[in-house]
This record gives C-alpha cells, structure tokens and sequence, in this order.
C-alpha cells in the first residue's frame, strides 16, 4: 500500500489511517479506514486518541481492512486514576506542586496495556475502546458501545459496558476465516476474492 490518504475522489472526510498516522506508539494495517463528517479525519490521533502520553509507553495496535466511524474513541492507561491510593487525586502528576518525584508519575494511574484492535473490525459511530481491550478479527463494535473487556474474534457487541449480542457466523465458519487470514493475501488475490468475500461463500474463499 502506498502514501495515498483519501480511498475515494472528492471524499474528504474518510482517510487511510495508515497515511495519517505519525506516533511511534500506534500502529496501523494497510486499508484501514477512518471516517470523520464532524472533524478532519487526519486529526484521528488528537481527537480519537486520548490520555496517550508516551510516558506511559502503551500502544494502539489496529489491523488491516477496519473500519472506524466518526467519534470513535481510544482512552488510554493515564485517564485510569489509581484505585490503589485512599484517593483517586492525582498527586504524582503534579509532583512540582507537592514536592514529590518525577520518576513517580506513572503511579498516578492504573496501567492496564496496549488496545489491539484485530483484522476486519468495525467500530460503530462513537464507540469507546478502554484501554487493556483486544478486539478479535471480524468484530463489530455497536454505536455508543463501551468496551470495558476483551471481545471475541467475529461478536457483535453493544452497549455500556458492551456485551457480546451474538456471533456473525457459525463456529465452522469462524474457524475457517481465522484460519484463512484473507487479509494477508496479496492484492491480486484479493481482488479475485472480493466476489466470494461479499457473497459469504468461504468455500471457494478456500479454494483460491
């Protein structure tokens, strides 16, 4: 994949993310698609990405062919005030204020890991990723949804906190996509692949 930002002519409002994306800490797969009608998409990591501080070292992780709608958001470990002290003020943040020490600061909040967002994932308008979440292959994340824990490979989860709704397909069918990965193909592969993909027809999927 190239350095190409926008997928379609006269469409300024849906970006690769790939092409936008310029922290260390995120990592995005190829065709990976951001759609924003109320900001500049290429602003996806100030507006979507929040309480990332490289202090904290945490990373995004998202995968190739998702889909991400307007609003969408990331919260990270240092929006995660410590349930550890007798209050959830943040005093080692402000260490200048209260003579404490600046190598402490990471204590100020509950270190959870990285957000991985899988393949083929569909985050709906405005949903929430907490930080320590992984997003397994072909999951759809419902509107509004908040994602408090791990969702399964190919769940359809909603609501606050997000509960799994139901699979897309059978456990055969997911099993085979997972063992598939079309996503890895080369392009000229997938190309021919978009017809059986679209139908749902897996076995000729496993035929290429």
């Amino acid at each position: 994949m190239n350095d190409k930002i926008y997928p379609r002519s006269e469409d300024n409002q849906t970006v690769y993310l790939k092409s936008v994306i310029t922290r260390q800490n995120i990592e995005v797969g190829d065709f990976t698609i951001y759609n924003d009608f109320v900001n500049d998409p290429r602003d996806f990591e100030k507006n979507n990405v929040l309480y990332h501080y490289p202090i904290n070292h945490d990373r995004l992780i998202i995968g190739k062919f998702c889909s991400i709608a307007c609003g969408a958001k990331f919260i990270f470990n240092c929006a995660n005030h410590t349930l550890k002290s007798l209050s959830t003020y943040t005093f080692p943040l402000f260490f200048e204020e209260w003579g404490l020490q600046k190598s402490e600061v990471a204590s100020a909040w509950e270190n959870k890991g990285d957000i991985v967002i899988g393949n083929d994932v569909w985050i709906g308008y405005d949903a929430v990723i907490m930080a320590g979440v992984t997003i397994g292959d072909g999951a759809i994340i419902g509107t509004r949804a908040v994602v408090t824990k791990d969702v399964e490979p190919y769940s359809i989860v909603g609501g606050v906190p997000a509960k799994e709704i139901r699979k897309r397909f059978s456990p055969e069918i997911i099993s085979q996509l997972q063992k598939i990965k079309w996503w890895n193909w080369d392009i000229d592969r997938i190309h021919m692949a978009i017809p059986y993909i679209q139908l749902g027809n897996v076995d000729q999927l496993l035929k290429l």
